[in-house]
């Protein structure tokens, strides 16, 4: 969806048409970490196995960080003068991937799709940070502590599914449901 995201006023240093394109990336990110909160939830409430109790604990605090990473970013869309646009229906007509795939099942079969799912949001996190250099750098700023976190997460994520020789179990997987069956097998 691409329309005009140019405000008619923004925070001092930036000119309103670059604002408007800090916005559009800023609104993919918002809609990546509302996305990411959603299906750490899902996680959480549909994880089973001997490893139940240890994701399932493990899971709430990034619930809750996510959230907030959430919430900085669309203050920071509302200082730049734009719309922080937090509805289900944007997030599903504007993003760029599926929704999650796996229900109820193993904790490491959770943890592998995961792993592909935590790849997905730094990336993405790291295009956005590109942009933002080029625009503001206290956006960039926001966003370079988020990949931080967001990058602690997936090594939590990762911590379970790799092996003492250090080969991690999902590997080249490029599906949730591909990662999901490997991280089974550790299992």
């Amino acid at each position: 969806m691409t329309h005009d995201l140019t405000p008619q006023y923004t925070v001092p240093g930036i000119e309103r048409e670059a604002a408007g394109r800090l916005i559009g990336v800023l609104r993919l990110r918002l809609h990546a970490l509302n996305d990411l909160h959603l299906t750490l939830k899902h996680v959480h409430w549909n994880v089973v196995g001997p490893h139940f109790i240890a994701v399932h604990e493990m899971i709430d605090p990034q619930v809750d960080q996510v959230r907030d990473m959430a919430d900085d970013v669309a203050e920071r869309i509302a200082a730049l003068g734009g719309v922080a646009q937090g509805t289900p229906g944007a997030l599903v007509a504007e993003r760029k991937w599926d929704d999650y795939s796996i229900g109820r099942a193993d904790a490491i079969a959770h943890l592998g799709a995961l792993d592909v799912v935590y790849t997905g949001v730094v990336q993405g996190m790291r295009a956005a940070i590109e942009e933002a250099g080029k625009i503001d750098t206290a956006t960039e700023d926001l966003l370079i502590g988020q990949l931080r976190d967001l990058e602690q997460f997936q090594w939590f994520v990762r911590a379970h599914l790799e092996s003492a020789g250090g080969t991690l179990a999902t590997g080249s997987a490029t599906s949730e449901t591909e990662a999901a069956a490997r991280g089974a097998e550790v299992a």
